[in-house]
């Protein structure tokens, strides 16, 4: 999952930082070619083993999670290649988005690199600054989507283990309890989050939220190992489960697999401050290699482990018992804190020129009104699509597929156009923004086109089927 990394650990690398170099707006490969690799802080920046942490980190999320329900959506054995293929690209266009950084400049964010990047194509520089504004725009839908995303998958697990408290044992052998009392709708644990968040997103200050975020960590990592452990001993035999999905929910596992490997958010802050930025390749294939094995492994046993049962996160499917109970608790504790994380960027972009705009004596209403008003908004859009498998995939179809796959190759060609680009590489970009753009099509159509569906059958179904009020909790 995208930019969720402690900033508190070094500069805001969000936007390109002040430095003597970039006083210079036109300089060549060759002139920074001692500068590029001397980076922010220097020795204070971050080593190689901080930087393979923090790339784990921002890839490791919710979208995990969904993988075995998007492996179900494609196949037991279209979808692991398919995860492996995308993740094969996804590595490639953060290589692709640093290599272009440094051509044009160091210290670029995302944003930045395409705005420089449409300056070198004479009939797109007058209109340069829409590059920044789009990826921004697909930044802001991407960090604001993984918050909704969270507001399900908190009050999913919740309410499942308040509904199953009563009944909940210590025999992790049987995935059912004796006793399961039905409580309140999912959405007014949204509801009952939402203060709770707002206070938390109240903290500007991500230093102080340090010791809850390496607290958040350790409990994420407890959570997967056990995880994984079920899944591993509890492995069916035979496996009789689809080789091959249906060909119309494919698009579902195109935007959850996307909006799991849409990290290329974190790429170019984490390269900015490393100590020796020469790493950062070793860095990026390492550290992505893991992931990459991570989200085939998990989504593959998750399904067999599963099968057709296997729901929007992987949590919701194990055993009721008390220990996997805690893995739920834990898990979601360790999301809490990240929203703040994922939050953080949003605010870093929205919330200064809206600031700028008003007096000094407005400046800590209107910051602490706008982190409200976006809590409330992420909150509403999660309540009125409280599936989480497809407020995912919508997600990751609508903002990470443009951001992941679409963008970094036409940058690279604008960027590289007048350096005898070989007509191989034209074209292989040219290719990976095609099926990019197809997914964020076809993805959004399939998504949206479940959530009206789903949410119709939900509203007949209590409008006709029970006594119940249209809208009953």
């Amino acid at each position: 999952m995208a930019s969720d990394i402690n900033y508190q650990d070094g500069p805001d690398l969000s936007r390109r930082d002040v430095s003597p170099v970039e006083d210079e707006p036109n300089h060549s490969p060759a002139s920074l070619q001692q500068t590029e690799y001397e980076r922010i802080g220097g020795r204070t920046g971050s080593s190689f083993f901080q930087t393979i942490i923090h790339l784990l980190k921002g890839n490791i999320g919710t979208g995990l999670l969904g993988l075995p329900l998007a492996v179900k959506n494609a196949g037991l054995l279209v979808g692991p290649l398919s995860l492996l293929a995308m993740g094969i690209v996804a590595i490639h266009c953060m290589n692709l988005l640093v290599k272009c950084a440094h051509h044009l400049s160091p210290f670029l964010s995302y944003g930045d690199a395409v705005e420089y990047g449409m300056e070198n194509v004479s009939w797109l520089s007058r209109h340069s600054v829409w590059g920044r504004r789009v990826v921004n725009l697909f930044l802001n839908i991407t960090q604001l989507g993984f918050c909704c995303v969270y507001f399900v998958f908190l009050s999913d697990n919740i309410k499942q283990v308040v509904e199953t408290a009563n009944g909940t044992t210590g025999n992790c052998h049987n995935n059912e309890t004796a006793v399961n009392v039905p409580s309140y709708d999912s959405r007014l644990y949204m509801l009952f989050f939402l203060p709770f968040i707002i206070v938390l997103v109240f903290i500007r200050n991500l230093k102080y939220l340090a010791p809850l975020s390496f607290v958040a960590n350790i409990a994420m990592c407890v959570s997967l190992v056990l995880i994984y452990y079920y899944c591993l001993t509890n492995i069916p035999y035979p496996i009789n489960l689809p080789l091959a999905g249906r060909a119309v929910d494919y698009p579902l596992f195109f935007g959850t697999a996307i909006f799991a490997f849409e990290g290329i958010g974190v790429v170019l802050p984490l390269e900015n401050k490393m100590q020796n930025p020469r790493n950062f390749p070793t860095v990026l294939y390492l550290g992505m290699g893991i992931v990459t094995t991570l989200y085939i492994t998990l989504g593959t046993i998750g399904y067999i482990g599963f099968g057709e049962h296997i729901r929007g996160s992987i949590t919701l499917n194990l055993p009721l018992c008390w220990l996997y109970q805690t893995v739920k608790l834990l898990y979601s504790f360790g999301i809490y804190i990240t929203y703040a994380l994922q939050f953080y960027v949003s605010a870093e972009i929205l919330i200064p020129p809206a600031v700028a705009r008003c007096g000094p004596r407005w400046t800590l209403m209107v910051d602490l009104g706008i982190r409200v008003a976006l809590v409330a908004l992420t909150c509403a859009l999660a309540i009125l699509i409280p599936e989480l498998d497809l407020v995912i995939s919508l997600v990751g179809s609508v903002s990470s597929s443009a951001l992941a796959l679409i963008i970094p190759p036409l940058l690279q060609i604008i960027t590289f156009h007048n350096e005898d680009m070989k007509l191989w590489e034209m074209v292989k970009n040219i290719a990976i923004s095609l099926i990019g753009f197809v997914g964020f099509v076809a993805g959004t159509y399939i998504s949206i086109q479940e959530i009206v569906a789903r949410n119709s059958k939900l509203i007949f179904t209590k409008s006709f089927g029970s006594n119940s009020l249209l809208f009953q909790f």
